[in-house]
C-alpha cells in the first residue's frame, strides 16, 4: 500500500482533509472516521490518521473529487465546534496510531516454577576448568562501547565506517572514547585552531560582518507578526499557523517513519540541550550565506555544532553558548563575537515561534546533509530522529527553553581565548602607529617650511646682490666713453650678473659666482672663474661680435681718471683672455 500525499486545514466548525490519489479508481474508495481516528482507502493508496481532536458523523460531512488534479477533499464536522486542533501540519505524527505511553521492560524475569522440568539441567558440574589469574580492568575497558546519537541511543555505528568518519566528525574512535575525554580533546583542538590574526582582522575590518548582521532571515518576519498578534490577542495557540511548509517539506515529512522514543529524564534533557546547539549552528550558517545555501553549508553546520562533530553532551545552557562561541571564533570564514550573539538571538526567536518553526529548520538541515556526502550519516544519527520527535513536543516546553537561553549572559572572557587582551594590545599598537604617522607628518611639514624659508633667503640675497651689481654697472656705463673696447667690457656685465646667482661645482666644491664678481669689482683678477669652461669663451665670442658690429663714439668731457680706471681693468682681464 502507498501512503498518499495529504494536507489538513480547519475552520471553527470543520476539519478539511485533502488527499491526492492520482490514477486511483474513483468508484472504489472507502472513508471511515470516528472520534480521533480517520481511515481512507482507494487502491493502491491507504491512509490512517490519528487526529489531535475529535470529529463526529452528524450528516453535515461533505466529500468531493477533482478528476483533473486527482484530489479527494473531505470536510468533517468537529465534535466540539470552535475547538482548535493543534499540530495539523505535523504530518509524520498524524500517521501513527495512538499507542499506550506505558513502556514495558524489554527483558522480564520468569518465575522458576514456570520453567518446564525437561529444561532443567541436572548434569554434574565439571570442576576441571581452566583458570586464569585475575587482572584489574579499568571501567572504560569493562564498557568499551560509548553511546552517542539522538538521546545517546546509538553505539557501535562507526566501527565499520572509520574511513568515511574523518570527513564528518572530529572525534576519533567515538565507540571507545568516553564523553569526558571527548570534551578534553575538543577544547584542546579549539585552542590549537584559534588564529589571533584572523580574529583581529575581522575585529577591525568588520564591514562584511556589519552587512551580515543586517540580514533578516525568514523567521524575523514571522516573529514580528507573532508579537503583533500576541499584543492583540492573548491566545498563543494560533500563532503556529504563521509557519507553513512547502510541498517539498511535506514530502519529507511523509517519508519519515514515525516511532516512539523511550527517553529517561536525563536523556530527554540531553535531547533538548543538543537541539539548542544544532539550531545555533544553523542560524549562523543561514545568516552568513544570507539564506542561499552553498557547498560549505553542511561543513558550517556540523563544524559549529559540537553535538554533531564531537558527539558532545551537555549539562546546562551556558556551556552550550561558550562552546558555540569558541567554535565561531576558530573555524568559519567570519569570526566575530557579534555573530555569536546574533545567532543566539535568532535561536530564541525560532524557539518562541514553536515547534513548527523548529521543524522547518530541522527539515532544511536534513536536506543539506542529505545532499552532502558523507554528511548524510548525521541524518541517521540525529536529524531524522529530531524531525520525528519534535512533532510530538509541546510548544510550551520550547518556550521555556527559549527563556532559559535568553537568561544566559556570555562575555568574551568566558570563552577562554584571551580576546580582551588581544584587542587591548592591538588597539595600543594602532595608537602607536597613529602617533608615529602624525610625528612623521609634522616633521615633514617642518622640513618643507625650513626649505621654503631657505629658498626665500637665497632669493633675497640674490636680489640684494643683483641690486648692487646694477648700481655698479650704471657707474661703469658712465665711465665708458673713450673706446669701443670699453663699451665691449661694459656689455659683458649682464652675462656676469646672470651667472653670479648660480652655484658652480668646481672640483666637488660649490662656488658662488657672485663672490667672484665682487672680487672683480674690487680690481682682483678673475682667474678663478676660468674653470667654468663655458662662460669665458662665450663672453669672448660675444665680445668679438660686438667689436665688429657696434660702433661706439667717444663722448666729450671724458675724464682722465675714468679712462685710466678702464685701462687698469682691461689690463687685469688681458692675462685671462
Amino acid at each position: 500500500m502507498l501512503t498518499p500525499a495529504f494536507d489538513l486545514s480547519q475552520d471553527p466548525d470543520f476539519l478539511t482533509i485533502a488527499i491526492r490519489v492520482p490514477y486511483a479508481r474513483v468508484s472504489e474508495f472507502d472513508v471511515y472516521f470516528e472520534g480521533s481516528d480517520f481511515k481512507f482507502y482507494a487502491k493502491p493508496y491507504f491512509l490512517r490518521l490519528t487526529l489531535p481532536g475529535r470529529i463526529v458523523e452528524n450528516g453535515s460531512e461533505q466529500g468531493s473529487y477533482d478528476a483533473d488534479k486527482g484530489i479527494f477533499t473531505i470536510r468533517l464536522p468537529k465534535e466540539t465546534p470552535g475547538q482548535h486542533f493543534e499540530g495539523l501540519n505535523m504530518l509524520t505524527a498524524l500517521l501513527a496510531p495512538r499507542k499506550s505511553r506505558t513502556a514495558k521492560p524489554l527483558v522480564e524475569e520468569i518465575d522458576a516454577s514456570e520453567i518446564p522440568e525437561e529444561v532443567v539441567d541436572d548434569e554434574e558440574f565439571d570442576w576441571e576448568i581452566e583458570q586464569t589469574p585475575y587482572e584489574e580492568v579499568s571501567e572504560s575497558a569493562l564498557n568499551p562501547q560509548c553511546h552517542y546519537g539522538f538521546g545517546n541511543l546509538r553505539t557501535g555505528v562507526f566501527q565499520r565506517l572509520q574511513d568515511e568518519l574523518n570527513d564528518v566528525i572530529d572525534v576519533k574512535n567515538p565507540d571507545s572514547t568516553p564523553a569526558a575525554e571527548r570534551r578534553q580533546k575538543r577544547l584542546a583542538a579549539e585552542l590549537a585552531k584559534f588564529d589571533p590574526d584572523h580574529y583581529l582582522a575581522d575585529f577591525f575590518e568588520d564591514e562584511a560582518i556589519e552587512q551580515i548582521l543586517k540580514y533578516n532571515p525568514w523567521w524575523t518576519d514571522k516573529y514580528s507578526k507573532m508579537k503583533a498578534f500576541l499584543e492583540k490577542s492573548q491566545e498563543e495557540e494560533n500563532h503556529a499557523a504563521l509557519v507553513s511548509f512547502s510541498e517539498e517539506e511535506k514530502y519529507q515529512l511523509r517519508k519519515f517513519v514515525n516511532k516512539s522514543y523511550l527517553l529517561d529524564k536525563k536523556a530527554c534533557r540531553q535531547v533538548y540541550y543538543s537541539l539548542i546547539d544544532i539550531l545555533l549552528a544553523y542560524c549562523y550558517e543561514t545568516r552568513v550565506t544570507e539564506g542561499e545555501k552553498n557547498v560549505e553549508s553542511a561543513w558550517n553546520i556540523r563544524k559549529l555544532s559540537p553535538t554533531l562533530c564531537w558527539f558532545e553532551t551537555w549539562t546546562n545552557v551556558h556551556d552550550i553558548m561558550v562552546s558555540f562561541g569558541r567554535r565561531v571564533l576558530c573555524y568559519p570564514l567570519y569570526r566575530h563575537f557579534k555573530l555569536v550573539m546574533k545567532a543566539c538571538s535568532d535561536t530564541i526567536k525560532i524557539l518562541q515561534l514553536g515547534k513548527s518553526a523548529v521543524l522547518k529548520c530541522l527539515l532544511d538541515i536534513h536536506k543539506i546533509f542529505q545532499e552532502n556526502d558523507p554528511a548524510y550519516i548525521l541524518n541517521d544519527l540525529y536529524i531524522s530522529d529530531y524531525c520525528v520527535w519534535i512533532q510530538k513536543v509541546k510548544s510550551k516546553k520550547l518556550a521555556a527553553l527559549a527563556e532559559a537561553l535568553k537568561e544566559v549572559s556570555l562575555t568574551k572572557a568566558q570563552l577562554g581565548l584571551e580576546l580582551e587582551e588581544l584587542e587591548a594590545a592591538a588597539l595600543l599598537v594602532q595608537e602607536e602607529e597613529t602617533a608615529l604617522k602624525a610625528a612623521h607628518s609634522v616633521s615633514g611639514q617642518q622640513t618643507l617650511c625650513s626649505s621654503s624659508e631657505a629658498s626665500d633667503s637665497e632669493d633675497s640675497d640674490s636680489t640684494v646682490s643683483s641690486g648692487n651689481e646694477d648700481s655698479d654697472s650704471d657707474s661703469e656705463q658712465d665711465e665708458l666713453k673713450d673706446s669701443p673696447s670699453e663699451t665691449v667690457n661694459s656689455l659683458q656685465g649682464p652675462f656676469l650678473e646672470e651667472s653670479s646667482s648660480l652655484l658652480i661645482v668646481d672640483g666637488g666644491v660649490c662656488r658662488n659666482t657672485a663672490i667672484q664678481e665682487s672680487d672683480a669689482s674690487q680690481g682682483k683678477p678673475l682667474a678663478s672663474s676660468q674653470p667654468l669652461g663655458v662662460s669665458g669663451p662665450l663672453i669672448e665670442e660675444l665680445g668679438e661680435q660686438l667689436k665688429t658690429t657696434v660702433q661706439v663714439s667717444e663722448p666729450k668731457g671724458t675724464t682722465a681718471v675714468n679712462h685710466s680706471n678702464m685701462q687698469e681693468r682691461d689690463g687685469c682681464q688681458t692675462p685671462n683672455d
